[in-house]
């Protein structure tokens, strides 16, 4: 995309936001709230204030990275300790599972921005984000949660391209969503699954394999990476250390996904 056309949209996001001041934004410390995060600030200044929520299923180093980045920014950032585990429909990872903690987590949002006399929440969910299967959007929706990204027209690359004219370095970020989109719907949830999830994914990026995913099947981790990274990760010294560090961990078998990495995998079910 050209640099003309970056401005206009960096112009109508603008625009989007005027409205709305003072303004909550959810802030998880990925690509998308970090670039809304960064751009409410410019045009609203103090009138911008960042919400995290901290809970099991929010891997802790996406945690630390928001609060580092609010820290720098000096944006002032409230922490929501939640526990989505404590809830049994939330535990039962039925099809509605994102509904249900999107849900609970926007409501304790709401809360925090009432305390404080904000009227408006938003989230960064962009324009290629409504083509998947996601139902938390459909409850952000029906709780009156600004999307700002989306309304200005932005797409994934569009945030990556303005990130990085911005100077942002999450701008190149690999996505991570929840811990729990690591589990398929209707295998019960368990705080020792997350923690095993959590646990593989970091010995992957520690290992140089930053776009990943391990799906939890049990005493199964299935491993997925880019198709290209298959060659590094096959090398007898690279797959024998990680195969080692995931057992360590508490996994009995680990295999790799020949489809290779692919964000939303586990909604084929529903989609079919």
């Amino acid at each position: 995309m050209t640099t003309h056309n970056l401005l206009e949209k960096e112009q109508r996001l603008s625009d989007v936001l005027r409205g709305f001041s003072p303004l909550m934004v959810a802030f998880s410390g990925g690509v998308d709230s970090t670039y809304l995060l960064y751009a409410a600030q410019r045009l609203l200044g103090d009138q911008v204030v960042a919400v995290t929520a901290v809970s099991p299923i929010h891997p802790g180093e996406e945690t630390a990275a928001a609060k580092a980045f609010a820290h720098a920014k000096g944006i002032r950032q409230i922490l929501v300790h939640m526990d989505p585990l404590s809830s049994s429909e939330f535990l039962k990872n039925s099809k509605d599972r994102c509904y249900v903690c999107k849900k609970q987590m926007f409501a304790a949002f709401f809360k925090e921005a009432e305390k404080m006399g904000i009227q408006h929440v938003a989230h960064g969910v962009n324009l290629d984000d409504q083509g998947d299967y996601r139902p938390g959007l459909q409850a952000a929706r029906e709780m009156g949660v600004l999307a700002p990204l989306a309304d200005a027209g932005l797409t994934k690359q569009d945030v990556r391209d303005l990130s990085q004219r911005a100077g942002l370095a999450a701008w190149n970020k690999p996505a991570s969503g929840c811990l729990a989109t690591r589990i398929p719907y209707d295998v019960v949830i368990s705080r020792e699954a997350l923690a095993l999830v959590e646990k593989a994914e970091k010995a992957l990026a520690e290992a140089g394999f930053f776009e990943c995913r391990v799906r939890y099947h049990g005493d199964l981790a299935k491993i997925e990476v880019p198709p290209d990274e298959f060659e590094r990760l096959a090398a007898p010294d690279v797959r024998e250390k990680i195969v080692h560090q995931i057992r360590q961990i508490g996994f009995l078998y680990v295999a790799l996904d020949l489809e290779g990495y692919q964000s939303g995998r586990l909604n084929r079910p529903i989609q079919k």
